[in-house]
């Protein structure tokens, strides 16, 4: 046999190896590749290297960040993601501009100390819709958001009374946004005293001042919106409602939480406190 004699081998050592049987590790790694795919295509794409790898040792399959990097390459499978956001300043008016109580510190020790509020667009076929959200820092949880064809008064305030429903508000809360006009109106604000809360607004044209309301934005549009082709609004509803309230707040891993969920968060502090 040609192939023997230019390797220098034997027939019957070729033989053999041709016959011998994948070995455990090569077995276990198959393994291990397999059950990464199939992790990747539950969470939708939404989870890299660094969550797969905390779910996967969760649920007894010991693997390093490293191994399952290696094993995404292989597969050809890449996380969704995004460009960072690029701010574009608008001219404001500074009729009820609060002063930025935030000042960037975006950890709280306990729920309902500090939440943060903004407004983002979502494309459909005819148009645009308006989603605004509130999220508690304390666990980067979202407690309330609202969704119409128009970016009014009323889609914040629906917002806003959603988080106030759920939650036990104590005066002193603090609630940042930025200085749009819709968080600058009289009702808005009122609303925020009437719960006893503290207004809190970004400096002008720096959007990093409420940088965890624009890192949501960003994950919620890269591992739900842009994979989706949004029809009309209903449409929009269900999407993000499925991310909201099925995934992000009960299921998604966050950095900020020690790779914990948002509601495993809160569970934690409160059994702690108990």
């Amino acid at each position: 046999m040609k192939m023997c004699r230019w390797l220098g081998v034997s027939r019957s050592g070729y033989y053999t190896w041709r016959g011998r049987s994948p070995s455990q590790r090569a077995v276990k790694r198959d393994v291990l590749k397999q059950t990464v795919a199939e992790v990747f295509s539950q969470f939708k794409e939404r989870y890299g290297a660094p969550r797969l790898t905390v779910e996967l040792n969760e649920n007894g399959i010991q693997c390093s960040r490293n191994h399952v990097a290696t094993l995404l390459s292989e597969l050809d499978l890449k996380a969704r993601n995004g460009k960072r956001y690029k701010y574009f300043p608008a001219i404001q008016a500074i009729n009820h501009v609060s002063d930025n109580l935030l000042g960037r510190q975006f950890t709280a020790k306990a729920p309902d100390e500090k939440w943060v509020s903004d407004i983002t667009y979502i494309k459909i076929e005819r148009g645009y819709v308006y989603l605004a959200v509130v999220m508690d820092l304390f666990s980067r949880k979202i407690i309330g958001w609202s969704l119409d064809k128009t970016m009014t008064n009323k889609l914040i305030m629906d917002a806003f009374k959603m988080a106030v429903a759920a939650r036990k508000v104590k005066p002193g809360l603090i609630v940042h946004s930025d200085r749009g006009v819709q968080y600058r109106s009289c009702e808005y604000h009122d609303l925020l005293y009437d719960q006893g809360a503290r207004p809190s607004m970004s400096r002008k044209g720096n959007c990093w001042d409420n940088a965890a309301m624009e890192s949501f934005f960003s994950r919620l549009k890269v591992e739900c919106l842009y994979a989706e082709d949004i029809k009309n609004k209903d449409h929009a509803y269900s999407e993000v409602f499925e991310y909201i309230e099925l995934f992000y707040n009960r299921v998604r891993r966050h950095s900020a939480n020690g790779y914990q969920s948002p509601e495993n968060y809160e569970k934690q502090y409160y059994a702690a406190s108990a």
